[in-house]
Parts: structure tokens; C-alpha cells; sequence
């Protein structure tokens, strides 16, 4: 009997069966892949995400395999530009764009340091139950035989298709359409900082990565995805020219060094985030369209909340289904807001309130750096807005706006 099995290995499952390992409890760790593999990515990590990495004692590790620090941050937003830096998270104020081979593979190292116990290659078939209550797991390993394993709890990070989420019976809220395609590669020899480009209903991320590479990724509108498959690298190059002209001269220089990767699925939903004896964290309890990039440091920070709340139950303090409830509720307040702006800005069309803002604080460095600590989740939305800055903004949009 395992006091916790969990369902997939990669950021919020890796960094889940660790946290639950360090604090003293028996933890399976399952995944279909071999850790490390690659997966579908764009990479950004947020300051507050990094801090936490380095309060676990894994920030020199990931420096250490030569992913580049990104202290600035360029954004274009149609006719507004800006430039700065989240302001420090406890003395962290990089952020990192790693590949995912290499930091999922660094979280489930350090999972397994911990004393959880790794599968991989493992396929979760379905999920076992004592009368109503989920109780372990049916598995099928490498050999292709089936067997089966116990635990208190399951955990899904099994992704948008999660297996655990289905056989769970998670509810589905909050859902809207895919708004979004996405195509990405990569390119050596591109001098970059982390930059953003929104305009003309298209989107593109720069993303310096390992090996002295950049990630470009291009996002379209759905609608769209027919003809930018049909001709990926014109549509690519097409796109960078009208959105981002300066990005598309520096890139004359530089080199593709990877195939394009994409997808035109991009869903946005929340799923009950747990039951009395399961719980769903990273893309299996909620999935957003990857504009804000906001999608590994989520995985982290509800790995965190959930593995925070569950451990002092699972070692007898509370009542497990207790701990999962509160867990449930804190994952919604505190990705909501985020979620919501999120969609909003998905859908790549101007928005007057936000640009406004931005206008607003052109120029003035500590307002600038402070809307980068609002994206990275350094502070919310209410503390940001302060009475000063609404005025400011107002102002900027004219009477009876």
C-alpha cells in the first residue's frame, strides 16, 4: 500500500510525488514515457515558480545545465512597447526557459532522491476501487501484463486527456472553445531576451533556451489552422514579417535547427480538482491556451499547494478528503483570475483597458516592472491596480470610457 500513487511524471506530477517523498510518505510514480523526454512546450518558467525551485535546492541544478537567465522582458502589444524585469522573489529575479527533457527529468531525479519510487514505460489502464472510493490503480508494465497497486490517494498529472480525471468521474466548468493554433521551433545564432509580440491577431513568444538556442513559437486564430498547416514555414515566416519585423531581420542571420512542432488543440476548461481520495494537478485539472505561458509555473504552484495541503493529512493531522476539499477550493480562487485574462487575451484582438494601462506606465520603470511582476503571479491584480495608476489609465482613455 502506497500512502500516494501519481499518474504521470513530468512537472506537476514530478514535483508532487517529490514534495510528498521529502515529507516522509510512500509515493509511486508512474509514466508511459521514459523521463527524460521531450514533450510539446514553450518553455517559460516565472520569477515565483524559480524561487521555488530554489528554496527545493534544484536552481543550481538547472543552472548548471546551461539554461540561460531571462532578466528582461520585451513586449509589443500593437502600438505599445515596454521592457523590464519582475521585481526579485526572494532574491530570484531570472526566469528560465529550459527544455523539458531537461528540467522534468531534473524533477523526477530529484523525486526519486526523495525516496519516491519510479516506473516508467508504465501505462495506467484504469483505476481500482473499494465500493465508491478510488483505491489504487490497474497498470500495465513494459512486459505488457497487467497488475495492479493500492494507495490512500491517486494523484492524475496524466495531461488534457487525463485517464484519472475520466475514471474519477471529474466534472468539466468554466470550458471554452479552442481559440488558437500553434506552430514552434527553434533557431541558433539568434542574440534574444525573453519578447512578446501582439498584433494584427497574431502572437509570438521568444524564448531563449539550452544550448544557445531560441524558441520562436507563432500563435494564429483557429480559424486559421487549415492554411497554416497546409504551409507551416511560409505561414511561420509570413507571420513573423507583419507582426514583428525588427525579429524577422535579426533572425537573417540565424539558424533553424529543428523541425516545426504544433497543434491546432488548445482547450480551455477546469475539471474538479479532487475527490475524497484522488486529485488532478497540471494539465489534468485545468488547461488554458499558452499565450500568457503561464502553464509550468501553474503545474508547479498547484504541485506545491496540493502536496503543502495533503502531506500533514496523509501523516494523520486532518482527515484526508478534508485536505483534498480545501485543495479543490484553493486551486479555483487561485487560478481563476488568471484563467479569465488568460482567455481574454487569447483571443488576439486589442484590449483598450490593458493597453491603456500600459501606456500609462511607458516610461516610468517601477510601474513597468511591477505589470511583469503582476504576469508572473508575483502579486494579484487588486494590489497592482492601485488608485493612482486607475487614474492614470482613465485619463489616457477620455471621458466617459
Amino acid at each position: 500500500m502506497y500512502d500516494a500513487i501519481v499518474v504521470g511524471a513530468r512537472v506537476a506530477g514530478a514535483t508532487t510525488a517529490m514534495l510528498l517523498a521529502r515529507s516522509g510518505h510512500r509515493v509511486l510514480l508512474l509514466d508511459r514515457a521514459r523521463i527524460p523526454s521531450d514533450t510539446m512546450s514553450t518553455h517559460y518558467v516565472h520569477q515565483p515558480t524559480i524561487a521555488r525551485l530554489a528554496r527545493w535546492g534544484l536552481l543550481d541544478r538547472l543552472v548548471a545545465t546551461g539554461c540561460p537567465p531571462l532578466d528582461v522582458a520585451r513586449w509589443e502589444l500593437e502600438d505599445v512597447a515596454i521592457a523590464g524585469c519582475a521585481p526579485p522573489v526572494d532574491g530570484i529575479r531570472a526566469a528560465y526557459g529550459p527544455r523539458r527533457y531537461v528540467l522534468d527529468g531534473l524533477l523526477a531525479e530529484a523525486a526519486v532522491e526523495a525516496g519516491a519510487e519510479l516506473r516508467e514505460r508504465c501505462n495506467v489502464t484504469d483505476l481500482l476501487r473499494d465500493g465508491d472510493t478510488v483505491a489504487g490503480v490497474v497498470l500495465r508494465g513494459e512486459d505488457g501484463r497487467e497488475h495492479t497497486e493500492r494507495a490512500r490517494v491517486v494523484i492524475g498529472a496524466d495531461g488534457v486527456d487525463s485517464l484519472v480525471a475520466r475514471r474519477a468521474g471529474a466534472r468539466k466548468y468554466e470550458e471554452a472553445p479552442t481559440l488558437n493554433c500553434l506552430y514552434y521551433t527553434y533557431w541558433n545564432g539568434l542574440s534574444a531576451d525573453y519578447e512578446v509580440y501582439v498584433r494584427g491577431r497574431r502572437a509570438i513568444g521568444v524564448v531563449p533556451t539550452h544550448d544557445g538556442n531560441t524558441m520562436i513559437g507563432i500563435q494564429w486564430p483557429r480559424a486559421e489552422f487549415d492554411t497554416v498547416r497546409a504551409d507551416v514555414e511560409g505561414s511561420y515566416l509570413k507571420a513573423l514579417a507583419s507582426t514583428a519585423p525588427g525579429l524577422a531581420e535579426r533572425l537573417a542571420d540565424a539558424r533553424r535547427v529543428e523541425r516545426f512542432t504544433g497543434t491546432g488543440r488548445l482547450p480551455n476548461f477546469f475539471r474538479t480538482a479532487a475527490g475524497a481520495s484522488w486529485a488532478l494537478v497540471g494539465d489534468s485539472g485545468f488547461h488554458k491556451d499558452p499565450v500568457g505561458a503561464f502553464g509550468i509555473s501553474d503545474a508547479v504552484r498547484h504541485a506545491d499547494l496540493l502536496a503543502g495541503l495533503l502531506g500533514p493529512a496523509l501523516g494523520g493531522e486532518r482527515p484526508v478528503p478534508e485536505a483534498l476539499a480545501d485543495f479543490a477550493r484553493e486551486r479555483d480562487e487561485d487560478a481563476m483570475p488568471e484563467y479569465f485574462f488568460n482567455l481574454q487575451a487569447a483571443r488576439l484582438d486589442p484590449m483598450p483597458e490593458l493597453l491603456n494601462v500600459l501606456r500609462a506606465i511607458q516610461g516610468d520603470q517601477e510601474q513597468t516592472d511591477r505589470f511583469f511582476g503582476l504576469i508572473a503571479g508575483s502579486f494579484t491584480w487588486d494590489v497592482f491596480f492601485t488608485p493612482e495608476l486607475i487614474e492614470r489609465a482613465a485619463a489616457l482613455a477620455g471621458p466617459g470610457a
